[in-house]
């Protein structure tokens, strides 16, 4: 008998676990342009603000629930309303371009999609921009004069 009852509570269990794996057919689905943005070589200090966009390719309104950074220099912002079927959005990321260095960072965008996690990233390099040096005009007027 407890044999029996472990084989019906393991079948019960299994087939809850399958029935959870069932795909909406309908589901919205994020198509983006372009899953990784390349800032390539920028200067120090220079704009950091990119965009993902995408396309709600399925067949329900998409809502996403959230998005974020690998860390706090990455900061993204998102459509807040639903996105119908066949409509566009954009996801904007602002890094902070202060940093010198490689970028490699990620961005987590949670939703009601067919596939309800997508990662986006953002790569390049921050190059360090030396301040220009001025010549104050009392050296520059002095200068001129002994020619």
């Amino acid at each position: 008998m407890k044999k029996f009852l472990s084989t019906v509570a393991l079948t019960l269990v299994a087939t809850m676990a399958f029935a959870q794996l069932e795909k909406n057919a309908n589901a919205p689905v994020m198509k983006f342009e372009s899953d990784v943005v390349d800032y390539g070589t920028i200067d120090q200090n220079a704009n950091g603000e990119r965009e993902f966009k995408f396309t709600n390719t399925g067949k329900e309104p998409l809502i996403i629930t959230n998005c974020k950074g690998s860390c706090g220099c990455t900061v993204p912002s998102w459509p807040r309303e639903p996105i119908a079927p066949g409509e566009s959005g954009v996801i904007k990321v602002k890094y902070a371009t202060n940093r010198v260095g490689p970028i490699n960072k990620s961005i987590t965008v949670n939703s009601n999609a067919a596939t309800p996690v997508k990662v986006l990233r953002i790569i390049g390099t921050v190059k360090k921009v030396e301040p220009t040096k001025t010549v104050p005009v009392k050296e520059e007027k002095a200068s001129m004069m002994s020619k």
